[in-house]
């Protein structure tokens, strides 16, 4: 520390007024916060690899001289060990839509917005980044390439899969990964490829998002920071928020190159999503299985999820059949079998804009299927207006739970929303950015979820949840809906959904 507060000196004249050790963020970097007289602060950071120093140095110099948001470097020391840079504040993205990240998924319009800020921001850095930049200043290698490819597929293998113990085919399996690496190389791009991009590795200053951390960059395929950032497990996004956020990267890419039709657009990205679940789980399964460390066993049920969901996707995607069918059993192994997924979807149904994620009809279905239908119980649920009575049990055995939303919020007395349902985007807005609704439903949900859980295990056939609120138009729709998808999509059962006084009926069937 003493010669980084000597480098301080050289640079700026004076001995630091207070100097304040940060929280490490990982990896090896310390870093500290000095602050001279007049309030002027400046970050400092010791590493323990010159080489990554190095790289971040010259990254960061020539992204400066693009005039790209980074920090600018300020002085070096001699052995590339130490060195300042301008201090971005403390506010990180991943810090900035944590409330959303916290309610499973369920984000704020403003959260949303510095997302789709951040989004658009990374074509900049990564093809304007790229013009002129030397690569062969990266560390540890300029160029996203099939050796690296195949580390990271064979790191998938010996670090979690074996684990798993499930049997799998060891020649099969390399010819596939040997494919997949082919495949996912066979596109040069000149773009700046980040590598760790993260909400962690984004600063907000003044909302305006700033790049950090990007020492590990190197030549590649844009697609693989924008498939790291949407489907990292623990940020669990919502399909319809992803797709926007897809929509909004693809439409800023236009800006500096070229772009692939959305089918091709869609299908590379696909391709490295997939790469980057495997990716994850390896990394995940070094750190929980072998290390012990409960974080990364933790974030493995997430990240298993996002890898069904990619998995039914159209299967022409992944030509690949013995990694395919290893995936596949892997997926349905006990030990993942229940997992815990409480991101609530805010699609609005009367919703029929087209972006580049959602895939031509004759590519195979745009959202992602459920998964693991167990049983033969079906989930009902109602939405309905007290005024016109509790709906009655078909089935005959007494109707359930019935909840009562008439102590949130009520959208439906403001002229805007009278018209609309809790199915169309501005009543689900306004209901989420009033948040009362979703403390509600976090109750429902546990009880709904123990509930339904025990339906199952005992062989029940029928079950039923109503929603009621003054008209059976805002809030119990919503309520009704989003519950209905929550079982469906975690526990796979067919549920019906019944929206009584506006006359919608849906069915949900069971995989």
């Amino acid at each position: 520390m003493q010669k980084l507060i000597e480098l301080y000196k050289q640079w700026s004249g004076a001995e630091p007024v207070s100097t304040e050790k940060l929280p490490g963020a990982g990896s090896n970097r310390q870093y500290c916060r000095f602050n001279d007289a007049e309030g002027h602060s400046v970050i400092g950071c010791i590493g323990t690899s010159r080489d990554e120093n190095h790289a971040f140095i010259c990254l960061a110099r020539h992204f400066t001289r693009r005039q790209l948001p980074v920090p600018e470097v300020l002085a070096v020391s001699d052995d590339e060990l130490r060195y300042l840079q301008t201090d971005l504040g403390e506010v990180s993205l991943f810090d900035a839509i944590s409330g959303g990240r916290e309610a499973g998924g369920r984000y704020t319009l403003k959260e949303q917005e510095l997302l789709k800020r951040t989004i658009r921001e990374l074509p900049n850095l990564q093809l304007r980044g790229a013009r002129g930049l030397d690569f062969s200043q990266c560390y540890p290698q300029p160029e996203f390439d099939m050796d690296s490819v195949l580390f990271d597929l064979n790191y998938f293998k010996y670090c979690f899969l074996k684990a798993t113990e499930l049997d799998f085919h060891e020649l099969k399996l390399e010819a596939d990964f040997r494919l997949m690496a082919k495949d996912l190389t066979s596109e040069k791009q000149d773009a700046f490829l980040y590598r760790d991009f993260q909400a962690r590795n984004v600063m907000l200053v003044s909302e305006k998002p700033y790049f950090i951390d990007f020492q590990g960059g190197r030549k590649g395929p844009y697609y693989y920071d924008l498939a790291s950032f949407l489907w990292q497990a623990s940020a669990r996004y919502p399909h319809k928020l992803r797709r926007e956020l897809v929509y909004e990267y693809y439409n800023a890419l236009k800006q500096y190159t070229e772009v692939p039709s959305t089918h091709h657009f869609v299908a590379r990205l696909s391709l490295f999503v997939l790469f980057r679940t495997l990716q994850v789980l390896g990394a995940y399964g070094f750190r929980g299985y072998f290390e012990r460390k409960q974080h990364f066993i933790d974030s493995i049920p997430p990240a298993i999820q996002n890898l069904r969901e990619l998995l039914n996707l159209n299967p022409k995607l992944f030509p690949y059949p013995h990694l395919m069918d290893v995936l596949r059993r892997l997926c349905v192994l006990p030990q993942f079998r229940q997992i815990e997924v409480t991101a609530s979807r805010a699609d609005g149904y009367k919703t029929t804009e087209r972006n580049p994620y959602k895939a031509h009809p004759k590519d195979g279905p745009a959202t992602f299927s459920k998964y693991d239908a167990q049983g033969p119980l079906v989930v009902r649920v109602y939405s309905f207006s007290y005024r016109k009575g509790i709906p009655e049990d078909e089935s005959g055995n007494g109707g359930g739970y019935v909840f009562d939303c008439r102590s949130t919020h009520n959208p439906g007395r403001y002229e805007p929303y009278k018209q609309l349902t809790g199915l169309d985007e501005p009543v689900i807005r306004f209901l989420e950015d009033d948040g009362e609704i979703l403390t509600f439903l976090d109750s429902v949900y546990k009880l709904a979820d123990a509930h339904v859980r025990r339906y199952i295990q005992r062989g029940f056939t029928s079950l039923m949840f109503s929603f009621g609120c003054t008209g059976g138009q805002h809030r119990s729709v919503y309520s009704a809906q989003h519950l209905a998808e929550h079982i469906h999509q975690k526990f796979g059962v067919e549920v019906r959904i019944c929206h009584r006084e506006q006359g919608i009926n849906q069915v949900l069937k069971n995989n």
